[in-house]
């Protein structure tokens, strides 16, 4: 039972047609469907990039954040072991020990591989969807990181996104055991590598995957899951 009060601060992004700030964030993304797995109400507080008082409570400059209580907690895996081990009554996210260190894994395998290859492609139509100083922030962190501009990593949209569909093929074929990556039900793992499909489909209008991959079915099977969060947010085909 829940009895302490959970704030989780995230990147916010300009609301579509008056609604509440949109949220963009990978790591926001798996946090949220982390809370949404324990069955944990929270209130979300989004961020800016550029707005480091807003966080400096945390003793650090990222999000996002989760305040449980009087805890302060920081970084996306380890606000899910946080929420693993102080709620111990709600549903598992990793279903003990050894499915811990393997979404550990698997976290540290979509964050130094699987990210380096979609995000830089698609951050050109991301800074499109934000506020002017937040996307000069982003375009000039990218472009000292890559050594290209965004419009250099558009133009090689293509070629990335094959190689990010290439590295991709594990996951296919554990797909075929099963409707998630952890089995029968959806777990941290399949969090991380949702947060990726949900970035993408909140940044771009054209689908990640064609419709005929197995992929395509199990991100429409968690957008619905957890009564519907994923699918919540506004895809950016609904943007105006």
């Amino acid at each position: 039972m829940q009895t302490r009060t959970l704030t989780l601060y995230e990147l916010g992004g300009p609301p579509i047609r008056g609604g509440p700030p949109r949220h963009y964030s990978v790591f926001s993304w798996r946090t949220r469907l982390a809370l949404a797995h324990k069955g944990l109400a929270f209130e979300s507080v989004a961020v800016k990039v550029t707005d480091k008082a807003a966080i400096a409570f945390s003793g650090q400059t990222r999000v996002p954040i989760l305040r449980d209580g009087d805890a302060v907690v920081f970084d996306s895996f380890r606000i899910a072991e946080h929420l693993e081990d102080a709620y111990p009554g709600q549903p598992t996210l990793f279903g003990g020990d050894t499915g811990r260190a393997l979404a550990r894994l698997f976290n540290a395998w979509a964050d130094r591989q699987l990210i380096p290859v979609l995000l830089p492609g698609l951050m050109l139509q991301n800074t499109r969807r934000l506020d002017s100083d937040d996307a000069a922030h982003l375009r000039a962190q990218l472009q000292r990181a890559t050594g290209r501009t965004l419009e250099e990593l558009d133009a090689a949209r293509p070629e990335a996104l094959a190689a990010f569909l290439r590295l991709l093929d594990p996951v296919r074929v554990a797909l075929r055991a099963g409707p998630y990556l952890s089995g029968a039900a959806p777990r941290y793992a399949d969090h991380v590598l949702f947060s990726l499909f949900q970035w993408a489909r909140v940044t771009t209008a054209a689908p990640l995957v064609p419709a005929e991959d197995a992929l395509s079915a199990w991100f429409d099977r968690l957008l619905d899951a957890y009564a519907g969060l994923g699918r919540s947010e506004p895809a950016a085909a609904e943007a105006p």
